[in-house]
Order: structure tokens, then sequence, then C-alpha cells
């Protein structure tokens, strides 16, 4: 690593550790019929972490005088639930775990980014891993992957509260009536799919450009480093914060829309 450019070093760490599907040979590919390794192992390695911490605080909860961890995940889960107490009115007993896994989960994805730019990427390197990026949520396939799951949720709950028949009523006669059912249609569409368009954007956008101030502030001399990295680190907690918020409540949004009649 120390003797490539500048460039090369850019591209290096935004290159993916990849699996065609095709020739079942890791490394960097152009094929269509690729998946990115590093994503789904830190993705999936997260989740599991993520899940098992709460479940293991969960099994140890005390009745008595709470410990610092227990009340910390307690606050979380509090927060979360008025949140969506006041932003779904309706009984449901999906929504408020579904918004505490895709905060949790997409929260810590992106604290990622808060990792030494060369830690993770130099000790696989050592172990043979030529590529590999740690930041999921920096990765498109990812953050579609997500907005899709959320977009057949929303298909699925509008046919929950509606009905097959009560949502084909909806989709043709709104929102401009009977007489316009081709446009309605078109309208319909698209507002259907610029909704996992703009959360996978969104959440990609933010996290891609995050990681590429750090790898571009990775490249100054070390005391501009620590004086840069330092700023932009307390700037960019905020920013893994609010996208992960911003990812929750337009999901509970949508979902609640979802389950209104015009």
């Amino acid at each position: 690593m120390t003797t490539m450019t500048s460039s090369d070093y850019v591209q290096h760490h935004l290159t993916h550790l990849m699996l065609n599907l095709q020739t079942f040979k890791i490394g960097y590919t152009t094929s269509f019929w690729a998946l990115n390794l590093d994503t789904l192992c830190v993705s999936i390695l997260i989740g599991a972490l993520f899940l098992g911490l709460f479940a293991w605080v969960a099994h140890r909860a005390e009745t008595g005088v709470p410990g610092r961890f227990q009340n910390a995940i307690e606050l979380i889960i509090e927060k979360i639930d008025d949140i969506v107490s006041e932003s779904y009115a309706r009984e449901s007993n999906l929504i408020a775990p579904l918004a505490l896994t895709i905060f949790m989960w997409v929260f810590l994805m992106n604290c990622m980014d808060l990792l030494p730019v060369d830690l993770i990427p130099r000790l696989l390197h050592m172990a043979g891993v030529p590529h590999f990026k740690v930041v999921a949520t920096a990765d498109p396939m990812l953050t579609f992957a997500l907005s899709i799951s959320v977009f057949f949720l929303i298909i699925g709950y509008n046919i929950k509260m509606k009905g097959p028949i009560g949502l084909t009523k909806e989709v043709l006669s709104q929102p401009f009536g009977w007489k316009l059912i081709p446009l309605n249609i078109v309208f319909r569409i698209i507002d259907e799919f610029v909704k996992p368009l703009s959360l996978a954007l969104r959440l990609y956008g933010n996290l891609f450009a995050g990681e590429l101030i750090f790898i571009l502030i990775a490249l100054l001399p070390w005391w501009i480093q620590w004086t840069l990295g330092s700023v932009w680190t307390i700037f960019h907690i905020l920013i893994i914060t609010i996208q992960a918020f911003i990812f929750m409540m337009l999901t509970i949004v949508y979902l609640k829309i979802a389950g209104e009649s015009h």
C-alpha cells in the first residue's frame, strides 16, 4: 500500500471484494452476476451482533435497579416506541420492532465509517484479502435491498388495510377521478417507485460521501489528519445518526400512508 499513488489508494478503498456467481471466483469483476462479499459479511455480522446483544440484555434484564447498559437499551427502545406511537396511531405488533431494527441496524452499519480507514483493510490484506469495504451502507446494493424490502411492506400494507378491491379502486380513481384512469395509474406507479428510490439514494449518497472524505483525509500529512479527522468525525456522528433516523421515520410514514384511504 505504501507504493500506491493517491488515485490508486482511493480506488483501492472503493473496490469491493466480489464473488462472481458465474465462475465462483473471488475478486473484482465487472459482471452483473456478482455478490459484494464485504457488504454481505459486514451487514450480517452487525445484524447478528445487534440481535444477540439485545436478546442478551433482555434475558438478563433486572426488575430492580438496572445497570447502565440495560438503561441505555431501554432508553433506545422507549424513545423509538414513543416516536412510533406519535407517528402511527393504529395498533400494530410490527411497526415498533421494525422501526427499532431499522434504526439500530442502519446506525451500526453507518458507525463502521468511524473506524480508521486502513485498519480492517490492512489486517485483511495481510491475510490475503485484496479488497474490503467496511461501510456496508456506502454500497448502493445494500441500500436498495433495504428500500426494496420497505417497498414490499408498503404493497403488503396497502393490500392488508384496503383489500385487493379497495386498493384497485384507489389506484384507478385517485387523485384525478374516474375520468382519468390512465393518468391515475401513471402517477401511482411513479409515487410508489419514488419512495424506495429516494430511501436508497439518500442513505447511499451521504455514507459514500462521508467514506470518501475520510479516505481523502487519510492521504494528508499526519498532523493535518488528526485535526481534520477529529472535526469530520464529530460532524459525521451527527450525519450517521440522522440518516438512520430518517430511514426509520420515512418507513413509518410510508406504512402509515399505505394504511390510509383517500
